[in-house]
C-alpha cells in the first residue's frame, strides 16, 4: 500500500498536538487542508485514526500504534537530511572508558570535543578495566595499565599516583602513615597496592580487612560515607577533595601504571577513531599536571 506522505506529515503532527489547529500552524497549512489530509490516510488504511471529540481529538487504538512510528521515521528521515545539507553524513564512535577516567577527567571535557566534531556520534561506556575490544564491538578503549595489550595500539595518556584518601573524620585520628593499620583500608582487585604503597611509606603493610571494590568510583563513594581509608588517584577525584568531602592525609604516592588510548591494530582507523584521538592526545597535552591535594 502507498501512502502520500503529506497525509502521513498531517497526522503525525495533528496527533502530537491532539489539535488540527496546531499542526497546521507547524505545517503552515490550514487547519481544513489538515483535516482533509487525515481523512484521505484514514480511507486508505480502512480505520479511524482519530475520535473526533466536543474540544479535540484522541487518538484510536490504530492511531496510537503509528503515532510513535511515524514520528521515529520523521525524526530520522530528518536528521539523514540535515546530514546531506552539512556535506558529511554522522559517524558513530564507541568508546569504552575505565569508570574513574571517564567521571574524574573525560566528562568534563566531553561538550568541548562535540563542539569540535558535531559530525560524531560519540557512545561512551565505562568498564573496570576488563574489556573485550573485538567482543564488544569497541573502536576504542581506555585503560589503565603498563600499555602492553596483546594485539593493540596504545598512546599513554596520564600518570595518576595513587595516595590514601578518606574522611576528614578518620583524618583526624592519623597522625602518621603508621596509624592506618588501625582502620579499614578499602582494596581494589588488585592485591598489590596497599603493600606497595606502605613499602613507599617505609612501613611494613597491615593484615588487609577491608571491602574489595571493582570500581574506584564505588570506592570513592564507599570512602566518602566513612566506611574506611581508599587508595585512589586524588587528581580523579578533585572535586569531592576540593569540597571537603575526602582529604588526602599523607602525600605519599605510588605509580602502578597510566591510562592509555587503546585500539585493535586490526581494526581500520576511521575518521571518527582519528578525530577522537587527535582531540584527546592534544588536550592532555594541553593541560598542565593535575596538582596533588593534601590536606
Amino acid at each position: 500500500m502507498q501512502l502520500p506522505l503529506n497525509a502521513l506529515r498531517a497526522f503525525e503532527a495533528a496527533a502530537r498536538h491532539l489539535s488540527f489547529t496546531k499542526a497546521a500552524l507547524e505545517l503552515r497549512v490550514t487547519q481544513n487542508a489538515v483535516a482533509a489530509q487525515v481523512k484521505n490516510l484514514e480511507q486508505r488504511v480502512g480505520v479511524p485514526l482519530f475520535r473526533r471529540l466536543p474540544r479535540g481529538l484522541a487518538l484510536t487504538d490504530e492511531g496510537h500504534a503509528l503515532l510513535p512510528l511515524l514520528s521515529e521515521t520523521f525524526e530520522r528521515l530528518g536528521a539523514v537530511l540535515g546530514q546531506l545539507r552539512e556535506g558529511r553524513p554522522r559517524e558513530v564512535l564507541t568508546v569504552a572508558a575505565v569508570g574513574t577516567y571517564a567521571v574524574g577527567w573525560l566528562l568534563p571535557r566531553l561538550p568541548a570535543f562535540e563542539r569540535a566534531h558535531p559530525f560524531i556520534d560519540l557512545r561512551l561506556l565505562t568498564h573496570n578495566n576488563r574489556v573485550d575490544l573485538s567482543a564488544e564491538g569497541l573502536h576504542l578503549a581506555i585503560r589503565f595499565g603498563d600499555g602492553s595489550w596483546h594485539g593493540t595500539e596504545a598512546d599513554a595518556l596520564m600518570d595518576t599516583p595513587l595516595s590514601p584518601v578518606c574522611t576528614p573524620e578518620i583524618a583526624e585520628r592519623l597522625q602518621g602513615p603508621a596509624d592506618l593499620a588501625r582502620e579499614v583500608l578499602l582494596r581494589s582487585y588488585r592485591p598489590d597496592e596497599w603493600p606497595r604503597w606502605f613499602a613507599a611509606a617505609q612501613l611494613p603493610a597491615p593484615r588487609l580487612r577491608g571491602p574489595v571494590f571493582d570500581s574506584s568510583v564505588t570506592m570513592a563513594a564507599a570512602a566518602e560515607q566513612g566506611t574506611g581509608v581508599a587508595l585512589l588517584p586524588p587528581a580523579m577525584f578533585s572535586p569531592a577533595l576540593r569540597g571537603g568531602r575526602l582529604v588526602q592525609p599523607f602525600a605519599t604516592g605510588i605509580t602502578l601504571g597510566a591510562y592509555w588510548l587503546t585500539r585493535l591494530k586490526s581494526r581500520p582507523v576511521t575518521p571518527a577513531m582519528a578525530d577522537f584521538r587527535s582531540w584527546l592526545l592534544a588536550t592532555h597535552a594541553a593541560e598542565p599536571p593535575m596538582p596533588e591535594v593534601v590536606g
